[in-house]
């Protein structure tokens, strides 16, 4: 199993930690550096920025937003990244939810998994440097009618495939992205939870396409937390209000797949009562709701040896590479939860 850093969003004051933490984990041999975007910084720079200043660590996209750009902008964007940092690039994609969907960029939020289909096809295609047709329900390219012609893409990736992931989380997303994606980026999972909320669904996505998980990334991000096995309650708590965002605030009152998530994790009573306080605005009460087990099975919490446990058990359950968000509200903090998570992994025997 490798291990990943995942830098979230960029900004709110910690950028040059961020750039600091990335480089940490290249020097310590991490396999991958994520960033996210949501409605702030955009991945992309982000990518390319770490990557410019990095050596071997491979960046990825956790997620580019498919709402966010068209596919061929996407292609282009991923030939670049790949062909300026040397072959590092990995692509994540996402349809975001509706209210970023909606509200952000103006795109309908229907028919998600149709409109990905259709989407990472584009992308593929544009990726061949052949010249771009297509014809779906979604995507008519060239337009039909006009005077736009199919056109090929000039930039050269530095390899001919890069790496392909989609986030996922309900049952048929994630069936889909074992079918046409060569890795799944993964939240709040579960490692005594993960055949049965995803990896089922995953390899009977690869068996529809013919293949099996073998060479399939199942890149799941947890939250770590580094402290004496004693205060594991307290190092939970760290994690509540972001716990409480997810299982509560994200998406809307009949539409939040981390919700649907938790609740097929066992915990539809809690999901509930989380969510409607939430979205009630006491987002104190709704942390508070969230069971202690809960966060700590969705996280990485205590002694580096109660982590190398964990990190076991994860390997065990069927996790390639383990993304880590260091939590701390310093530099330092950060870089030595990194070192933690490092020497747990040794110490785990999975290096």
């Amino acid at each position: 199993m490798q291990l990943g850093i995942n830098l979230g969003y960029w900004g709110a004051g910690m950028d040059g930690d961020n750039l600091a933490v990335a480089q940490e984990a290249d020097r310590l041999g991490f396999s991958v550096c994520w960033a996210a975007e949501a409605y702030g910084s955009d991945a992309a720079t982000v990518l390319s920025w770490v990557a410019a200043q990095t050596e071997r660590i491979d960046v990825g996209s956790a997620i580019f937003q498919i709402p966010a750009r068209q596919p061929a902008m996407t292609a282009m964007t991923a030939a670049t990244l790949d062909s300026l940092s040397g072959g590092r690039f990995r692509l994540g994609l996402g349809v975001s939810g509706p209210q970023v969907s909606e509200g952000w960029y103006g795109v309908k939020f229907d028919k998600p998994l149709a409109r990905t289909r259709e989407y990472v096809e584009i992308v593929r295609r544009a990726m061949t440097r052949e010249r771009l047709t297509y014809e779906g329900a979604h995507w008519t390219l060239p337009l039909p009618g006009g005077p736009g012609k199919p056109i090929k893409l000039t930039v050269h990736p530095q390899r001919e495939h890069i790496p392909l992931y989609i986030a996922a989380i309900g049952p048929k997303n994630l069936e889909q992205t074992g079918e046409i994606a060569d890795g799944a980026l993964l939240i709040f999972p579960a490692a005594d939870h993960l055949e049965d909320t995803t990896l089922k669904y995953l390899r009977a996505g690869r068996e529809k396409a013919g293949k099996t998980l073998d060479g399939f990334d199942v890149c799941p991000t947890l939250p770590l937390a580094v402290g004496d096995d004693k205060d594991v309650a307290r190092l939970a708590d760290t994690f509540r209000p972001y716990t409480a965002l997810y299982v509560g605030g994200m998406g809307s009152a009949k539409q939040n797949f981390y919700n649907q998530l938790a609740q097929r994790m066992g915990y539809e009573k809690e999901a509930a009562e989380i969510q409607q306080k939430y979205l009630a605005g006491d987002k104190q009460a709704a942390a508070a709701a969230i069971p202690q087990d809960l966060i700590d099975k969705t996280t990485l919490l205590g002694s580096v040896d109660r982590i190398a446990d964990r990190m076991k058990a994860y390997a065990a359950a069927g996790v390639t590479t383990l993304s880590l968000a260091p939590a701390g509200f310093t530099l330092e903090e950060r870089i030595a939860s990194l070192r933690a998570g490092s020497e747990a992994l040794e110490r785990a025997g999975l290096a």
